[in-house]
């Protein structure tokens, strides 16, 4: 993609919102976006909210820092939910983000802006944040595939963190071989190969239900076939996990809730205030349930490659949707950054609105592998 394509489509498709700010960067290399949570030199952070300093970052993040070495161009900063705290990427300040398929719809959150802006070829590629679900959710709604690494697979270093210790940055693209080579530009990493066989593929026994239609029809044929297996039950890893987002999050923005409460949307400030409400005694308790879970889940995928499940229970509500869409939205990818596993989101084959399907694997070439299969299955003539 050229530079000056990729300006022209954002100023084309401004009023999906996608950009916060756009660069005055020059090049010919890989056109990447960046979502509003990561320093790029010269350009003011904004995490989506405006209480950080308007002051333009002095250097690159160190995740930027590697792209340079690969020529990358930041095209811009993308929109995304407030401060990262949501998964409809409808911001009160800069606009909300809306679905190129049907702009009546959400883009999914929190890195709403970077999937609008892959699916709207607005850049090659796009960053996003994973703290549960924030890169996965969008694609799926986007139609587009989103990589959650294993958790500490790039370096978090000036990022304005959600939750510290589930936070994870990860690329978003049209396809999973882009996906993966910009992960490997990322961090360093091969490029993960196109597997020689079929993964072996399972379901997690019990975990997939209340559907919507649609989904409900995407998940009936990509699914046929493929046995269920014993898993970690849903409910621990879910709730675990969303206790110690709640609590991180809430002692990062602890300050600014009680001086400056004005300048955060209600959603966002509501979800705040009930991490306030969480006792010490939780928190630590599900930190310390935390390693046990990893283990058994590492121990559950023992005889397969990888398991596949839906990305998110509905696809993309409008944009009036309230909180009753954040569990449907959040039930499938929660789980796994707790679990921390590396997992892939890709578009389902079918028509209408994007339904995104998660591949969840033991390593991160393993789950891109085992996605590039699937992408592949999925494209041939015969499915």
């Amino acid at each position: 993609m050229e530079l000056e394509d990729a300006k022209r489509r954002i100023e084309q498709h401004s009023a999906l919102h996608a950009f916060i700010s756009i660069s005055d960067e020059t090049g010919d290399g890989p056109i990447v976006a960046v979502k509003d949570l990561v320093d790029v030199k010269g350009i003011v952070t904004t995490a989506g909210g405006i209480i950080l300093p308007m002051t333009p970052a002095a250097d690159d993040a160190p995740v930027v820092q590697r792209l340079r070495r690969h020529g990358c161009v930041v095209v811009g900063k993308t929109n995304l939910h407030e401060f990262a705290y949501g998964v409809t990427s409808v911001n009160p300040h800069y606009g909300a983000v809306l679905n190129p398929h049907d702009p009546s719809r959400v883009a999914g959150g929190s890195s709403g802006g970077s999937a609008v802006a892959v699916a709207a070829g607005m850049c090659d590629w796009a960053i996003g944040s994973d703290t549960g679900g924030s890169i996965r959710i969008p694609s799926g709604l986007c139609g587009i595939v989103g990589f959650k690494p294993a958790v500490g697979s790039i370096d978090t270093t000036a990022v304005v963190p959600l939750s510290r210790s589930l936070d994870t940055l990860g690329p978003m693209a049209p396809d999973v071989a882009t996906a993966a080579q910009a992960f490997a530009m990322m961090t360093g990493e091969d490029v993960a190969p196109m597997p020689g066989s079929r993964p072996r593929f399972g379901v997690p026994a019990s975990w997939v239900h209340d559907l919507d239609e649609q989904t409900s029809r995407a998940w009936a044929l990509v699914s046929r076939g493929i046995p269920e297996i014993q898993f970690v039950d849903h409910g621990p890893l879910f709730r675990d996990g969303l206790t110690i987002l709640m609590v991180e999050a809430t002692v990062y923005h602890r300050l600014w809730m009680a001086e400056q409460p004005d300048k955060y949307g209600a959603d966002v400030l509501t979800l705040l205030r009930r991490g306030l409400e969480i006792l010490a005694v939780d928190y630590e308790q599900a930190r310390a349930a935390r390693p046990g879970l990893q283990a058994a889940a590492r121990a559950a995928m023992s005889d397969i490659d990888a398991l596949i499940l839906p990305t998110t229970a509905i696809v993309a509500p409008p944009v009036t949707a309230g909180i009753e869409a954040r569990e449907p939205l959040a039930r499938y990818t929660r789980p796994f950054n707790l679990t921390g596993q590396p997992v892939v989101s890709l578009p389902a084959p079918v028509k209408g609105l994007p339904v995104g399907i998660q591949v969840v694997g033991h390593t991160n070439a393993g789950a891109l592998s085992a996605a590039m299969w699937l992408e592949r299955e999925w494209r041939s003539p015969a499915a």
